[in-house]
C-alpha cells in the first residue's frame, strides 16, 4: 500500500469537504500509486465538484425541483404499458406511472416483482422452474379437465399426470400430488372429496343444481399451490453483475412471501409497489425505491437528463415522517400551514372557508402565498433586506 505525501494529507484535512469525504478521498489516494502532482490534482477536482454540488443559502430548491421534474413530465407520453422482456408483461409506464408515485398509490395498476435467483437456481433452468411455480399461482383449470355428473351430482376432476410431474418435480408419485390437491379442495370448500388416482370427485351437501354450480365457480378460484396475488411468471436468462443467469418477472406482488422463499436472493429482488418494500425492508427502502422507480420512469421516456437530486429530495418529503406520504390534497400539499398554499392546490373554496372558520392566519412565509399575494417571496434575494445604520453619511 502506498502512501500520500504530508503535505497533500494536510491539505485533504484544511478543506471544507464532509469529513465523510475526507475519509473516502483520503482512502483512494493511499491505496493507489499516485505522485504527489496527481494527488495535488484529485484533491482539487473534488473540491470543485463538491462546490458546484453545493446549494446555495436561501436557494428555492424545492420550486427548482419541481420544475425540474414537471417541465420533462410535459413530455411524457400517456402510454401506460410496456412490455418488460420477450414474453409480454404489462408494466404500467409513462406520466401514469410518474403519477402513482408521486400519489403513492397502495396499489400500482400492474403490480410485478423482479425476482433474482441462488447461484444453482439461477444457473439451472430446471431448478429455477421449480421457484416458478412455487412463486406462480396454480388454479385448477391448468392441472386438468373439470366436469359436472348432473345424475350423481358430482364435479368431478381429471387430473393431468404431465402438468402435475412439471408444477411438482420434486414430488415422484402424482397420484400422491392428486391426494394434496384434494385436501386442499375440502379445506376451501368446505365438502369431502373422493379419490381414485388422479380423479377426483366432491358435490353438495344436500341434492341441488345450483350448489353444484356454485361449488365449480368456487372451485376456479382454488389456488393449490404458489401465491393468490401472482398470475403469471416469466423466466428470462440475462446478463447481470453477477453474470449470465435466469431472472423471473411476475405479473401481480407478494414482496414479503417471495423473500422467503427457497432459491430466491432476496438481496437483489425489487418490486414496483413501494408500500410492499416499506413493510418488508423498511422505510430507508422505499425511499431508494421511490427514487429508483421514478429515475427509471424518466429513463424510459429518454428524459434521464433530469438530476437525481431532484428526485431525492422528492423522495425525502415523502418518507421524512418515517411513513409513505403522498404529495397531494391528502398528503404533503394538504398538510402545509398556509391557508393559500392549500387553497391554490385543490378544493379552493373549502380550504378558505374552514381557515375563516377557525380563525386561521397566514404568515406568507412560502412561495405560493406571496406570489397570490403579490409580494417578494422571501427566497433568495426576496429574504435579504439593505438596511443603513444610524448615522451613516450619504
Amino acid at each position: 500500500m502506498s502512501t500520500i505525501p504530508t503535505e497533500i494529507e494536510q491539505a485533504v484535512e484544511e478543506t471544507n469537504l464532509p469529513q465523510r469525504l475526507k475519509t473516502e478521498l483520503h482512502s483512494t489516494l493511499t491505496e493507489r500509486d499516485v505522485t504527489a502532482d496527481e494527488a495535488e490534482e484529485i484533491l482539487q477536482a473534488t473540491v470543485a465538484q463538491y462546490e458546484e454540488s453545493r446549494v446555495d443559502p436561501l436557494d428555492p430548491v424545492g420550486t427548482v425541483s419541481a420544475q425540474s421534474i414537471g417541465e420533462p413530465g410535459t413530455q411524457m407520453t400517456m402510454n401506460t404499458f410496456h412490455y418488460a422482456g420477450v414474453a409480454e408483461i404489462d408494466v404500467t409506464q409513462g406520466l401514469p406511472r410518474l403519477i402513482e408515485l408521486v400519489d403513492a398509490r397502495k396499489e400500482p395498476d400492474t403490480p410485478m416483482m423482479t425476482v433474482y435467483l441462488d447461484e444453482e437456481y439461477a444457473e439451472d433452468r430446471e431448478r429455477a422452474h421449480e421457484v416458478v411455480w412455487n412463486i406462480e399461482a396454480t388454479r385448477i383449470l391448468q392441472l386438468g379437465d373439470v366436469s359436472t355428473n348432473v345424475a350423481d351430482m358430482l364435479v368431478q376432476i381429471s387430473l393431468n399426470e404431465d402438468t402435475l410431474d412439471e408444477r411438482w418435480p420434486t414430488v415422484d408419485d402424482p397420484v400422491e400430488v392428486a391426494g394434496e390437491i384434494a385436501d386442499t379442495i375440502e379445506s376451501a370448500l368446505g365438502v369431502e372429496t373422493q379419490q381414485e388416482g388422479l380423479m377426483l370427485q366432491f358435490g353438495p351437501d344436500e341434492p341441488s343444481y345450483r350448489d353444484l354450480l356454485q361449488l365449480v365457480e368456487e372451485l376456479r378460484e382454488v389456488v393449490f399451490k404458489g401465491i393468490e396475488d401472482v398470475s403469471r411468471v416469466v423466466i428470462r436468462k440475462e446478463e447481470t453483475d453477477q453474470g449470465e443467469e435466469f431472472v423471473l418477472y411476475t405479473e401481480g406482488s407478494d414482496f414479503g412471501t417471495v423473500l422467503e422463499i427457497e432459491g430466491v436472493d432476496a438481496s437483489r429482488c425489487t418490486c414496483n409497489n413501494i408500500h410492499e418494500i416499506n413493510k418488508n425492508l423498511g422505510i430507508e427502502a422505499a425511499r431508494e425505491s421511490i427514487i429508483e422507480e421514478t429515475m427509471d420512469t424518466l429513463r424510459e421516456q429518454g428524459l434521464d437528463d433530469v438530476n437525481i437530486r431532484h428526485l431525492m429530495l422528492v423522495a425525502d418529503i415523502m418518507t421524512n415522517e418515517g411513513e409513505i406520504a403522498a404529495i397531494g390534497r391528502h398528503g404533503i400539499s394538504g398538510a402545509k400551514d398556509s391557508v393559500l398554499a392549500r387553497a391554490a392546490f385543490e378544493v379552493t373554496v373549502s380550504h378558505l372557508l374552514d381557515a375563516a372558520i377557525h380563525g386561521e392566519i397566514d404568515h406568507l412565509d412560502g412561495v405560493t402565498e406571496n406570489v397570490i399575494v403579490g409580494k417578494p417571496i422571501k427566497l433568495g434575494t426576496g429574504d435579504v433586506d439593505l438596511r443603513m445604520s444610524p448615522g451613516a453619511s450619504d
